[in-house]
Parts: structure tokens; C-alpha cells; sequence
């Protein structure tokens, strides 16, 4: 583990930048960004006019490690490169940005009002090639949409599970157990949640560290049990489909923790903006962020 890279993120002003649709949110990213379907025939073209789109944020002087901890991208942003670097490289070494990898391959179907993950074949391998390129950390996702406390359970085991083959890889896992916005019983969820993170913190490795990106929560400071854990790196929100006017002003109210927003962070960008309305737009959108991270 970088002990530089560490310490940005755990004491370092700012938040992280969520890079990281893959395969299927693909194409919503990219229509949201101004390109239509039709802009591109296969999935390698996809990839590529995604990275194009990535680079340009990952390029603008708005981005940088002032106001940004760390970027979370997926495998194959990971294995591309910009302006004659890899990615990873790139990003700390030019931009003093911490870079993350998403691991995990998808949700599995619902199942007591939960999605755990697809099983990750080749983690492993994944793990070993990410740390190679200078990867502080991984984050995995799974989906809770109501307070059942056997698919929250089952949710929280699995996250935990696959954190410890992250932390034993050398890497520290950001987990990701979302709680739907929609949940019709959003804070009976997050109270199962807790339960069950706190239970797994009690059985997590003692020399061991890890983050959490949760749903910015009904009630305030909900997570600070979470945040003042001494093997807690960070915990990070996400915006979960909130406008970013209102996840900044829910992030504001929460001590301790900081954004991870996606569509949140790349609200207003445009491939049709000019170079300097698209760096002002990005500017406006994380110093925003970043207010709100630190306020």
C-alpha cells in the first residue's frame, strides 16, 4: 500500500470522482453526455468514445488533486492510457489523484429486496494487475431496495467477504452497499444496514483497512459509528439519483464524509461544449462538490 496515497485520502481535503460505468450504464453515461446510440455500432467503439469522454475530464485543468482525493474507473479505463501514460499513472503521478478500481461484474436478480453481486471470476488476477499499475484500492456495489433484514444480511456478509480477499491483496476495498432513494422504507433499511456493517467490522482483519460509499442517509451523522472507526479509512457518499443540489446539501449535513458522486459530479457536461465552457462547467460542478464535502 502507498503510504502517500493513504494518507491523501484519509486526511486530505476534497472527494472522490466516480469514472466507473461499465458495460450496461455505458450508454446512459455517454446519451446524458450528448451522444446518441447511434454514434457507435459495437461495444469497442463504445469503450473507446467513453474513454475519449473520460480523458477530457480526466485532462481539464478543473481536475486535479486540489479538490480531488481519488478517481474510481473501471478495468478497461484501467488498461488504456492518456496522453502516453496509463491511466493509473496518470492520475497520480500528473494529476496527485489516488486511482480506484471498480471489481465488481454486475448485480444478480433481486432476492429478499437485495441484489448481491454476480460472482467476479478472475479476481484474483484482477487484484494482482491492479496493484501493479500503482491501484491504491478497489470498490464493489450491490443494491438494497427494502428493509429486509435477510437480503441486507446477505448484502453485507458478501461485501465483507470479498473486501477481505481485496485487503489481502494488498488493496484496500471501498464496499458499496447501496440503499435505494426510492426504498419505500429508506431508514429502516439503512438501520439494518448499520447493524450489519458494525457486526462485520467486529470480524474484519485488525491490521487491515477499508472505506465504505453508502447512500447519503435519512438521518444525519447516521454513519458516524462507521466514519470514527479506527480501521475505517473514509467513508464516501454516493448521489444515488439525487439531483446534485440536493446530494451536495444532504453531504453538507454529514460530518466526516465526503462525496463519491458519478452523474452527480458530470451533471451539464456536453462532447458539444466548446473546450472552455466544458473546463468551466467541470469547474463549477467540483468546487461544489468539494464545498460540500468540507463544509
Amino acid at each position: 500500500m502507498n503510504q502517500e496515497q493513504f494518507d491523501k485520502i484519509k486526511g486530505g481535503r476534497g472527494f472522490i470522482a466516480a469514472l466507473d460505468q461499465s458495460g450496461g450504464s455505458t450508454p446512459k453515461a455517454l446519451k446524458n453526455y450528448g451522444i446518441e446510440e447511434s454514434a457507435y455500432s459495437n461495444d469497442d467503439e463504445m469503450f473507446r468514445i467513453v474513454h475519449e469522454m473520460r480523458t477530457r475530464i480526466m485532462s481539464s485543468p478543473a481536475f486535479n488533486g486540489d479538490r480531488i482525493l481519488a478517481a474510481i474507473l473501471f478495468e478497461d479505463t484501467m488498461n488504456r492510457e492518456i496522453e502516453g501514460r496509463p491511466t493509473g499513472d496518470y492520475l497520480w503521478s500528473v494529476k496527485n489523484v489516488v486511482p480506484i478500481i471498480k471489481i465488481d461484474k454486475g448485480l444478480a436478480d433481486e432476492s429478499d429486496g437485495a441484489q448481491v453481486m454476480k460472482p467476479m471470476p478472475g479476481l484474483d488476477d484482477l487484484l494482482k494487475r491492479a496493484a501493479g499499475k500503482g491501484f491504491f484500492g478497489t470498490k464493489e456495489r450491490s443494491f438494497i431496495a427494502d428493509a429486509n433484514e435477510k437480503g441486507v444480511k446477505a448484502v453485507s456478509d458478501q461485501q465483507f467477504e470479498v473486501g477481505r480477499q481485496v485487503a489481502a491483496a494488498g488493496l484496500v476495498p471501498i464496499l458499496e452497499p447501496e440503499v435505494s432513494i426510492k426504498a419505500p422504507n429508506k431508514a429502516e433499511a439503512e438501520a439494518a444496514l448499520k447493524k450489519s456493517l458494525l457486526a462485520g467490522l467486529e470480524q474484519w482483519p485488525s491490521d487491515k483497512y477499508l472505506m465504505f460509499k453508502l447512500t447519503l442517509p435519512e438521518e444525519d451523522n447516521f454513519y458516524s459509528d462507521l466514519v470514527d472507526h479506527p480501521n475505517v479509512v473514509r467513508v464516501v457518499a454516493l448521489s444515488g439519483g439525487y439531483s446534485r443540489e440536493e446530494a451536495n446539501a444532504r453531504l453538507s449535513r454529514n460530518k466526516g464524509v465526503v462525496a463519491s458522486f458519478s452523474r452527480a459530479l458530470t451533471e451539464g457536461l456536453s462532447a458539444q461544449q466548446s473546450d472552455e465552457e466544458f473546463d468551466k462547467t467541470l469547474d463549477t460542478s467540483i468546487q461544489s462538490i468539494f464545498d460540500a464535502s468540507n463544509a
